[in-house]
């Protein structure tokens, strides 16, 4: 009978068993010297087990490093899986006109956000923030379904309107949406300086105008809110809570009169409307302190509605942009001959009827032919080019005319608190071609922004102070002081000069500019443009300008007005416009009449 042996799995009788019992021992004796590394097999077992060995030191080393040498940075971003932190908006300053009038403040509002997945009915959540705040139901409902615990929604959104939809999702038991306390920056003036004021962005920073040149005062220090979440982002009930509170920012006031602004610009406005002019600029200042009362140019900025708001309508042309100021410079070139001791007002000249500036004849507007004995007060009242190219040229110098330009600091940034101010192009001395001298006499070979020329002949009416124009006069608790930057000419030549321009005022081309009871010193201009390629000037197209202050004697309003290339002589379109806007102003600012 065959039985199975459960030691050897052979079927046979003892003999067989005994004899294969013993030769498998043998084969066993050998596989277990191999184990231990002496039989033909151990060299096998060695690479397996070197393998292991290596595998075991990655791993040991691995953990090492995880939980030793990059702790740190792995508790760290464990942490931040956990948590969500918060921006807690600091409260903008509010910004104040001289009256103390808010002309840009903070306002309560509400950031909505989501938790993606905590929204319980995407589409028809999607729909009632359409219908609460228009835009596109398919946006609303991309940022309701992202695979983040954290979206935007509305930034700004409206108060009333915000809490309504709280409600309304509420009473439907939908979830997911919150509402994020914050602020956003209001205008109650709209229109009104919002060229001054400038715009924030969605962040409340400052990117034009003041917003942007005042932003570290104004914008003060945001804060935080940090909480823990679960892994769904939720937060969690006693879990880790902490709140920085915000700082606000500082209040400014500015020398700002808003009254007067909204009469300056409705004025101009309409009169680059009847003079056809492409643009207008105003501006009024204090010339005593350079404090800027309004100012502006077209087109306005609409802070109330910046959708359509262009760079051109968010810059004050008179700071960044360059014109050739015209027969208004004139004023300093006689300013300039006065102080040199070189001439007098009562100097008499046989004027031509033209003159060689370079290789150009220059000729007076009424192009008269004969030679016409003029003072140099009659020069200026009569605006003659003529008359000012041959005092440059003849009496005056190249020397001396550089000179005196550079201490009226022509060419230089006045250092008005407006960001965007442009230098200019003016010659030194060492540039100057064989037209320069002539030209720049009556205002032509140089362009500046206008702002350099309210500087300068807020010198003429202060003594010959020079006055930084700006705009604010008090940050915070702190009152703004803002020094002289030099005197450019003497008193007494800032008095002779002021009569003369009286009388161009009183009888020459600017009495159409005359405000009633007042007396007012100031003087015309009506300057060529040169053309885009720089080769020439544009025929039948002037910066027509008036700059003039009152009273003469004790000047306290200094008004600027310019209309871009239009096609009237300043007699008949800035010079009416200056007539009403400065009226406006002297009686608005409670400025008596003689």
């Amino acid at each position: 009978m065959r039985n199975f042996d459960r030691h050897n799995g052979s079927f046979g009788g003892r003999g067989g068993s005994n004899r294969s019992s013993h030769q498998h021992k043998g084969a066993r004796s050998s596989r277990g010297e191999g184990l231990f590394g002496f039989g033909p097999g151990g060299g096998k077992f060695r690479w397996v087990f070197g393998i292991f060995l290596v595998l075991f030191a990655v791993v040991v080393g691995r953990l090492f490093f995880l939980q030793v040498v990059d702790h740190d940075t792995l508790s760290a971003q464990a942490q931040e899986h956990r948590t969500n932190v918060i921006t807690l908006q600091a409260k903008r300053g509010t910004i104040y006109d001289r009256n103390g009038n808010v002309l840009a403040t903070d306002e309560e509002c509400y950031d909505i956000y989501c938790n993606p997945q905590e929204v319980s009915n995407a589409e028809d959540e999607a729909l009632m923030l359409k219908e609460a705040f228009g835009a596109s139901a398919e946006n609303y409902y991309d940022a309701l379904t992202r695979d983040t615990t954290f979206a935007y929604l509305v930034r700004k959104a409206d108060k009333e309107t915000a809490e309504q939809l709280k409600s309304d999702l509420a009473s439907k038991g939908y979830t997911g949406i919150y509402l994020l306390s914050t602020t956003k920056r209001v205008y109650p003036y709209g229109q009104a300086a919002g060229q001054i004021l400038g715009m924030v962005d969605t962040d409340g920073n400052g990117i034009s105008g003041l917003e942007l040149y005042y932003d570290e005062q104004l914008k003060g220090t945001d804060g935080q809110e940090t909480f823990e979440t679960g892994s769904r982002g939720i937060p969690i009930a006693g879990g880790i809570s902490q709140t920085t509170e915000p700082q606000d920012g500082q209040d400014i006031v500015l020398s700002l009169d808003i009254n007067v602004q909204k009469a300056v610009e409705d004025t101009l406005e309409k009169s680059v409307t009847k003079y056809e002019a492409d643009s207008g600029m105003c501006m009024i200042t204090n010339p005593k302190t350079g404090e800027i009362i309004a100012a502006c140019s077209t087109p306005y900025a609409d802070l109330s509605d910046t959708s359509s708001l262009t760079n051109d309508a968010l810059t004050l042309k008179q700071v960044s942009s360059s014109y050739e100021p015209g027969s208004i410079f004139k004023v300093l070139t006689m300013a300039i001959g006065i102080e040199d001791g070189i001439i007098t007002p009562d100097s008499t000249f046989s004027v031509p009827g033209s003159i060689v500036v370079g290789s150009d004849t220059v000729r007076d507007d009424d192009l008269r032919s004969a030679t016409t004995s003029m003072s140099v007060r009659e020069i200026l009242r009569r605006s003659s080019n003529v008359g000012a190219a041959l005092i440059a040229q003849q009496e005056i110098g190249a020397q001396n005319f550089s000179g005196g330009v550079s201490k009226f600091q022509i060419g230089q940034q006045t250092g008005i608190d407006y960001p965007g101010e442009s230098d200019g192009i003016v010659k030194t001395l060492d540039q100057y071609e064989g037209s320069t001298l002539g030209s720049m006499a009556f205002g032509q070979g140089l362009a500046i922004p206008m702002v350099q020329m309210v500087k300068a002949i807020g010198a003429i009416a202060d003594g010959g102070w020079l006055m930084t124009p700006h705009f604010a006069v008090k940050v915070g608790d702190q009152d703004l002081t803002w020094d002289t930057t030099g005197q450019a000419v003497s008193g007494e030549t800032a008095t002779e000069v002021t009569d003369m321009m009286r009388t161009v005022m009183q009888e020459g081309t600017g009495s159409t500019g005359q405000v009633e009871g007042y007396d007012i010193a100031g003087k015309t201009g009506t300057g060529e443009q040169a053309n885009e390629s720089g080769t020439g000037y544009v025929s039948g197209k002037y910066l027509a300008s008036l700059i003039g202050f009152a009273p003469a004697s004790d000047a306290q309003v200094l008004c600027y007005v310019g209309l871009h290339n239009t096609p009237y002589l300043s007699t008949y379109s800035a010079a009416p416009t200056f007539s009403a806007i400065m009226g406006e102003a002297l009686r608005e600012l409670g400025v008596s009449a003689q």
